[in-house]
């Protein structure tokens, strides 16, 4: 069967990946069976759509470009491509920006994901960027070939990108610029899909990719693998390419995809559709499925105890296979199930164990790593700054720029930054009028109406050490007494007592110094951002935490840029806007103007307004 599959497909040619080559992003379309124990997916069912494609991440971030003189995505051929030119075109394309071309599984996997290339890659702190196309085997989805939109051997084209290079989502809609798609005619949208593989012990954070209506891709980061957090961590992009080329060949069934020059997908495929499908449902045996599965799981651990991480890997998939034939025979309950999911996952772990001590023991030969450089706020910026301070109370505007958020994060996110925005200028005695906050599936926002330039002063009365501490017996001051003192700036004879209790206690009244609302928002504005909760959260660089990856941030008093970092990224006066616009970059003048720039650009950031239209 495996055999069947990778003869209509093109040859592909490798290509050598460099050591700490940057990896770019992409989005994981996966089909998925109910009953496949790695990737139990539920494509549409449920699925809460985020926004149509809507702002860019900033481009200063990016660490992966494409060559404008060799990008495929500016060349693409504007007609309508075959599946082989599909093929062809994603692997040009990735192949430009940095991925190695490689070969599909030689052993039955249910996903791209299953493939060694992927499962074990996304281990351990290598680099790694490939793209390989994946015939992907899932029994249970058996219909004879009748079912226009489902086949027990689909085709996926699988993209990791390790570590992630901030410029995913771009990569992505360029590759689809490659396949001859033109994004400004198609409604493509990113829209929430959690995954995760309870036998593979992995979980990732994404999306769905709509075009159309149609899911084609799915775009994930992995956040743990083998039972293991990842940290790097990388990119999955899976794309449907039944399902695109339908879409862009405007056919009703995938038999009628136009394969190549005057061969048909179901030329190619209808009979082995029909065969494998009586064989998966009807007359596989479950015995001897049965068996199977045990012979493949002892041989896995025979393997394991003598250090052969690939070899045990090949046979759990395998297992994984004979499981998903026994499921599409209908043999598998509830209990069972579990006890095999287990199984498999004991195996899974081990595996991934093994493949990180043989990578160590090898030296690392992909190379390491290296922690991202988390920018600090240059002194000289926060100098000028300084410079800028408004003297009268002035708007201030903080955006929080990410990769699409799930509608209920937005709201929930946006109202936390408001509450906490509120307390630091409580606490920090910070005058203010009315205080806002709105979000779009890219962006969360507080705003401050009359934020005054500096803090209120405040006299407040500091407790020092007893008074019997503070004065010996001729009532003359002591070391304790004159410590308190230096360091509150104030004279002894400014001193007095006071009882708490039945301890008396010396006292200074002090004068808290005025700092700057620009300083002190600097200085606090990291922790508090970083206080927003989720209900799942995700790393994409660092070990900060959010619900997606933040890709700019923008923070102004008026006309005067709050300097700060986090996450990696340095505050500024810019946001991003609809792709593929003349509003895709947009520079904010002053807090302000903000909300009539983003009228301008055409994004309405008030959630309730969005709701009403």
């Amino acid at each position: 069967m495996a055999s069947m599959a990778i003869l209509g497909l093109p040859i592909v040619t490798s290509i050598l990946l460099k050591p700490h080559k940057t990896h770019i992003s992409f989005l994981l379309a996966r089909e998925v069976s109910h009953s496949a124990p790695f990737r139990n997916r539920y494509f549409a069912k449920n699925a809460t759509v985020f926004s149509s494609i809507t702002t860019s991440p900033n481009p200063k971030q990016s660490s992966v470009e494409a060559d404008p003189e060799t990008d495929p995505s500016k060349k693409a051929a504007s007609s309508v491509p075959t599946f082989q030119q599909a093929i062809q075109r994603l692997q040009e394309y990735w192949a430009s920006v940095g991925c190695a071309v490689m070969q599909c599984s030689n052993t039955e996997v249910g996903a791209g994901t299953l493939n060694p290339l992927t499962f074990l890659r996304v281990l351990g702190p290598e680099p790694w960027n490939v793209a390989y196309v994946e015939p992907s085997i899932r029994p249970d989805d058996s219909r004879y070939g009748e079912n226009p939109n489902r086949l027990q051997r689909h085709t996926q084209f699988q993209v990791i990108l390790k570590p992630d290079p901030g410029n995913s989502q771009d990569l992505f809609i360029r590759s689809l610029s490659a396949l001859g798609i033109d994004v400004n005619e198609h409604d493509i949208r990113f829209v929430e899909d959690n995954w995760e593989s309870p036998v593979l012990g992995a979980w990732g954070l994404g999306w769905e990719i709509w075009m159309d209506g149609m899911e084609i891709t799915q775009f994930t980061y992995f956040q743990q693998a083998g039972s293991m957090q990842l940290m790097p961590v990388s990119v999955e992009i899976t794309y449907g390419l039944e399902r695109i080329l339908m879409l862009l060949q405007g056919v009703d069934h995938f038999k009628k995809i136009q394969y190549a020059d005057r061969i048909t997908y179901g030329e190619l495929f209808l009979e082995n559709e029909k065969q494998m499908s009586g064989y998966y449902l009807e007359h596989a045996s479950v015995a001897h499925l049965r068996k199977h599965f045990d012979l493949f799981e002892e041989e896995a651990r025979s393997l394991l105890d003598l250090g052969l991480a690939i070899p045990a890997y090949d046979q759990l998939l395998k297992t994984s296979h004979a499981f998903n034939t026994l499921d599409s025979r209908g043999f598998v309950g509830v209990t069972e199930r579990a006890r095999y999911f287990g199984r498999m996952r004991s195996l899974a772990r081990q595996c991934a164990q093994l493949w990180l001590k043989t990578r160590e023991f090898l030296g690392h030969p992909l190379g390491i790593i290296s922690e991202p450089n988390h920018l600090v706020c240059p002194k000289e910026v926060l100098e000028a700054a300084f410079r800028k301070v408004p003297g009268d109370p002035r708007m201030f505007v903080l955006e929080i720029g990410t990769e699409e958020l799930p509608p209920a994060d937005v709201v929930s996110a946006s109202q936390q930054l408001r509450d906490a925005i509120l307390l630091l200028l409580q606490k920090q005695r910070l005058s203010h009028g009315k205080v806002l906050a709105f979000g779009t599936p890219r962006r969360v926002v507080v705003q401050v109406e009359s934020l005054c330039s500096k803090q209120v002063e405040n006299e407040v009365d500091i407790r020092g050490p007893p008074v019997s501490k503070a004065f010996d017996h001729q009532g003359n001051p002591t070391k304790a007494a004159d410590g308190f003192c230096r360091r509150y700036h104030v004279p002894l004879d400014s001193l007095y007592r006071k009882f708490e209790g039945k301890m008396e206690y010396v006292y200074a009244r002090v004068v808290e110094s005025a700092r700057l609302a620009l300083e002190v928002l600097s200085d606090d504005l990291p922790s508090t951002i970083a206080k927003i909760s989720f209900p799942k959260s995700m790393r994409w660089n660092s070990q900060v935490m959010f619900s997606r990856p933040i890709r700019w941030i923008l923070a102004l008093h008026g006309d005067t840029v709050i300097p700060f970092t986090f996450g990696g990224v340095l505050s500024g006066n810019l946001s991003y806007g609809l792709r593929n616009s003349s509003f895709a970059t947009l520079r904010v003048e002053s807090a302000e103007s903000y909300y009539n720039t983003m009228q301008h650009a055409g994004i309405s950031v008030e959630i309730e307004q969005r709701k009403r239209t």
